[in-house]
């Protein structure tokens, strides 16, 4: 292929960023730094290594995803707890704040809705930062470890990929058809997971996780939420997932409630202001 005469003119145009976030509404990070100097804890799940587990949290109510053995990471899903239709957007996320999400910044949900559904609330790794080949933690980039993906890739049957472990932990936790569990779950947030793209090939990378037993990501419900996180048959990916192959361990997920009164004059993001006439 000819290269232009101008191609390094071409590739020397500086960047626009796509959404510029001047007047995106922020959350109160300092209510929510008071709010949550004095919580009633309310219940716990520990998923199961290369498993999922759910787990309801009210609005106003924060969740706590904890490393307990040892390096995981997890793949989660959310959606809102009285319709299943809204659920977490990660496109649109990564599109608002970034590749990678940490304090102060939220979970937003898919259209028509697009609302904050969560907000970071505390995040011990929030130190990482972009580390020399360009990796960071929780990232919106990656979909999931998936069944038809790896049998796409390898022709095995394996069942206990991200994806398969979520569809089973909300068909059972909901009690909708196997089928249309695997059609709500979607791409998802992956906590603890280190990653990026490759400078020369922009290709997805993976590398050891820095989470360590007692590190965690909170989070403030902005909406009632039903929550579905899988302990990745990968561990900590540090060299493999969708196998049987990788060290895995528990991670545990812990509700807790604010004290009361704590939250007055606080209340749920409405959902999106468009008309949804679309033109017409």
């Amino acid at each position: 292929m000819t290269r232009p005469e101008d191609a390094a003119a071409r590739k020397a145009v500086e960047p626009v960023i796509c959404y510029p976030v001047e007047t995106l509404p922020r959350p109160d990070m300092s209510l929510y730094e008071r709010v949550r100097t004095c919580l009633t804890k309310t219940g716990e799940v520990v998923v199961a290594p290369r498993e999922a587990g759910a787990f309801r949290v009210p609005a106003g109510s924060f969740f706590r995803i904890t490393s307990i053995e040892g390096p995981q990471v997890g793949d989660l899903n959310l959606f809102n707890a009285h319709n299943l239709g809204e659920r977490f957007y990660s496109g649109k996320t990564r599109a608002l704040h970034g590749t990678h999400i940490t304090t102060g910044e939220q979970m937003w949900s898919n259209f028509p809705y697009l609302r904050p559904m969560a907000t970071i609330s505390h995040d011990t790794l929030c130190w990482y930062g972009i580390d020399e080949f360009g990796g960071s933690v929780h990232d919106v980039i990656g979909t999931r470890c998936d069944p038809h993906t790896h049998h796409l890739l390898s022709g095995e049957q394996y069942h206990h990929c991200c994806h398969s472990n979520l569809t089973r932990a909300l068909h059972l936790e909901t009690g909708m058809a196997l089928e249309a569990a695997e059609l709500a779950v979607h791409d998802v947030l992956n906590v603890f997971m280190c990653t990026g793209f490759t400078r020369d090939t922009g290709q997805y990378f993976m590398k050891a996780s820095p989470v360590r037993p007692g590190d965690f990501i909170e989070f403030f419900a902005e909406i009632d939420l039903l929550g579905v996180l899988s302990a990745c048959p990968g561990g900590d990916c540090s060299s493999t997932h969708s196998s049987d192959a990788a060290a895995c361990y528990p991670l545990l997920v812990e509700t807790f409630a604010p004290a009361d009164g704590a939250l007055d004059g606080w209340s749920s993001p409405a959902v999106n202001g468009y008309d949804r006439t679309h033109g017409l």
